[in-house]
């Protein structure tokens, strides 16, 4: 009789996690409370997989040995609850495919620049000649890869959520870049429950991996301090110099490679700002360490081109740069977004807060941001605390206007920011569509001003 497995969400994780069930001859069923995207369908059909949509079964635990559930669903979750009251395997589908390979693994995690940094790792090894897999919240799922188990290494982005699930996963090098406030509604508005999250990227490593952090931020640098001793450790920084295995020095980068050093210009750097420094410096010393010459870093690091919504450069008008920041969904972000730029901006933020607390940018703000064109349903916060720092405030609801406005206050060299600090679901169906509309006023406003 097979063993049954039963998947809670049909996503692209939970898809893949159902495909790899059955290519292992796994007896297994889908199930997700919401409506299942045509293509998803598609695959679970072609692949005689049974599957239910807009709710759960009463019976949907009976004779299930394991459950793999989405990242997305909580542990409270009433159908997770019944899973585990009846002593049922919960994991989630990263765990289940690292059970069917052996190849290395890259993980990396941080409130803040993982897509950033799962990218460059990625582009690093396959300019270079690597067979590799782009996975966990960017590419395809890891379990859809691991069916033919075709790379040479998986280069897997996890959040939070995903790593409160792992059991056994096992990186052979893992990124911890940042611990920040985010995504605290889900660890009972603790800080300390949202490191310890990010701290499990390390539970099962030991000496024969590397855990490649960032020294700079303070709460990795408590928390990886506190790591027992048998885990090799791996520290890059832009403030503690030669301590370092990767540190920025006057206007290079400088990676320790065996007993060796190498110095990247700035000339090669394809990203702005003090975070993606640690960025960069996470993804090579990350190559380096599975081989890669200082020679193809030199060569292939120049020609990377970050995923869109990210410090993302969009055009220039009348002297003016436009960038498209709407990743930046908490205050962390926008504090390195705003550090970037020497020159006045125009900044461009709002929509749903999280709790955020504009303090950290305060200075920033001050020192840097001209006008304030809060872009939300409700900009009360926003006025309130720069009102008393920033003597333009506007704001609208149109993001066509906010481009509008955001010119007209401009002056040549000024840069317009579009850097939210707010989560998009006020105004916009996600922070992608928020970004994608921004660039199409901004490219549409040049046709205009450019007759």
């Amino acid at each position: 009789m097979q063993e049954r497995i039963v998947i809670l969400g049909a996503g692209e994780s939970g898809v893949g996690a159902a495909l790899l069930a059955k290519s292992k001859g796994y007896d297994v069923f889908v199930s997700d409370f919401g409506q299942i995207k045509e293509s998803y369908k598609k695959d679970l059909i072609d692949a005689e997989i049974l599957f239910e949509e807009r709710g759960h079964s009463d019976d949907l635990m009976e004779g299930a040995s394991l459950v793999i559930k989405s990242p997305g669903i909580p542990e409270i979750a009433p159908v997770v609850r019944k899973a585990i009251d009846a002593d049922i395997e919960v994991i989630d589908e990263l765990e289940f495919a690292y059970r069917f390979t052996s190849k290395p693994i890259i993980a990396i995690t941080g409130s803040n620049g993982k897509t950033t940094t799962t990218l460059l790792t990625h582009h690093l090894l396959k300019e270079s000649g690597v067979n590799v897999a782009l996975t966990g919240n960017v590419g395809f799922s890891m379990a859809r890869q691991v069916i033919e188990d075709k790379a040479e290494v998986y280069v897997v982005e996890m959040s939070s959520f995903q790593l409160d699930a792992i059991q056994t996963f096992k990186p052979n090098i893992g990124i911890l870049l940042n611990i920040t406030p985010d995504h605290l509604d889900r660890y009972g508005y603790s800080l300390e429950k949202y490191a310890d999250s990010k701290m499990r990227i390390a539970k099962n490593m030991g000496v024969e991996e590397t855990l490649i952090y960032n020294s700079d931020d303070p709460v990795t640098h408590r928390k990886v301090g506190g790591l027992e001793k048998g885990i090799s450790k791996a520290s890059i920084s832009v403030l503690f110099g030669e301590t370092a295995v990767g540190y920025k020095k006057d206007n290079s980068l400088v990676v320790v490679s065996g007993n060796e050093s190498f110095e990247i210009p700035e000339n090669h750097w394809p990203l702005r700002g003090e975070h993606n420094v640690i960025n960069m410096l996470a993804a090579i010393v990350a190559a380096t360490k599975l081989g890669i010459s200082k020679e193809d870093v030199l060569k292939n690091l120049p020609t990377f081109k970050n995923a869109p919504n990210r410090m993302e450069y969009i055009t220039t008008i009348n002297g003016v740069d436009f960038v498209n920041d709407s990743k930046a969904t908490n205050v962390e972000a926008v504090f390195y977004a705003l550090g970037s730029y020497e020159n006045d901006i125009v900044w461009i933020a709002g929509g749903l807060d999280k709790g955020n607390d504009y303090n950290q940018i305060k200075q920033l703000v001050e020192r840097k941001v001209k006008v304030l064109i809060c872009l939300g349903a409700d900009n009360k916060k926003l006025f309130d605390f720069f009102g008393p720092i920033v003597s333009n405030i506007s704001e609208t609801r149109d993001v066509k206007m906010a481009a509008k406005m955001a010119l007209e206050y401009a002056n040549n060299h000024d840069v317009v920011l579009l850097s939210p600090a707010c989560a998009s679901f006020d105004l916009f169906e996600n922070y992608a569509r928020r970004g994608e509309l921004f660039k199409e006023a901004v490219l549409e406003l040049k046709k205009e001003v450019d007759g």
